[in-house]
């Protein structure tokens, strides 16, 4: 059996943007957490750079994770946050200890 898959996405929200990419990320995570091989999918919010939004996630296996990329609820958040994110990084990482 693999082992599962962390996946560490940090979203960088465009100056005045803040909200709209907020209320974006919020409506992926009860539609994720039913997804088959979700484990865990948290959002976390930068305390000194409200700019900064990370999801922690824990999938079954990658194959379920790009499963999960090809929904449609990432589908609209594409939508709804076009031209307000300034960047984003995704790391696919495994746990070593």
């Amino acid at each position: 059996m693999s082992k599962p898959l962390t996946i560490v996405a940090r979203i960088e929200a465009r100056a005045g943007k803040i909200d709209q990419v907020n209320k974006a990320l919020l409506k992926l995570i009860e539609p994720t957490r039913q997804e088959k091989g979700c484990i865990q999918y948290d959002l976390h919010q930068d305390n000194e750079n409200p700019e900064v939004f990370l999801f922690y996630e824990i999938w079954e296996s990658r194959a379920l994770w790009q499963a999960h990329m090809n929904n449609e609820h990432l589908k609209v958040y594409m939508k709804e946050t076009e031209g307000a994110v300034e960047s984003f990084t995704l790391n696919e990482m495994s746990r070593i200890d």
